[in-house]
């Protein structure tokens, strides 16, 4: 029996190859890494070139049953959760050295794990080496929570008479002040205005 030439537009889902769902998987994914947010049927059928929504809809379930992607019952499209995942193998000394085993212990969601309230976090670039003690250096990134409030010892951004900081907020009695985690620099007391902006969550450093 003949078989009539298939374009690309007009492909049909169950003979598309490995490489291929892998190519189209990697678009998707790339302008959800683009835009933060998954592209609708019209945009996917510009990544992968296909000429009907309903070629979009075979590949979106193949990708659902792929693990790639969730559908809900509206078919609103997610990246499935497992996607953010790292896998997380074992530990490493910080001392003398070890090996470090590479058994799958775990997954561990980075989105997750450093920006648990995403609603309220912002992060921030930082400048100057007051925290260097505390290993944040200059052109780190800080992930900060937004609150207005914070416990003696945490690290926060705060208004200090005017200008802003990111110091350890330090409580004694009823005094409340800032404490660099640098020995060249001085604790700082409010003297005119004093505002908890942000609570620092997490430092992000790329190698």
């Amino acid at each position: 029996m003949a078989i009539s030439p298939i374009t690309h537009g007009n492909i049909i889902l169950a003979i598309i190859t490995t490489k291929m769902i892998q190519d189209y998987q990697k678009k998707i994914l790339s302008f959800y890494e683009t835009y933060k947010r998954m592209p609708g049927y019209a945009e996917i059928m510009k990544l992968t070139g296909f000429k009907s929504k309903n070629a979009v809809y075979k590949l979106i379930n193949k990708l659902v049953d792929l693990g790639v992607l969730n559908k809900d019952s509206q078919g609103k499209i997610t990246l499935a959760s497992n996607m953010d995942e790292v896998p997380f193998l074992g530990y490493v000394e910080a001392g003398l050295p070890s090996l470090a085993e590479e058994d799958l212990l775990d997954t561990i969601d980075l989105d997750k794990y450093l920006i648990p309230h995403k609603e309220n976090s912002y992060i921030l670039e930082v400048k100057g080496d007051s925290m260097i003690e505390e290993g944040i250096k200059e052109g780190d990134y800080v992930i900060v929570e937004k609150k207005s409030d914070a416990k003696d010892g945490e690290i926060v951004i705060a208004e200090v008479d005017g200008g802003y900081t990111m110091k350890f907020l330090k409580k004694k009695g009823n005094t409340i002040f800032l404490r660099p985690a640098n020995k060249d620099f001085k604790d700082i007391y409010p003297t005119e205005s004093f505002a908890i902006v942000a609570v620092v969550k997490g430092v992000i450093r790329k190698y």
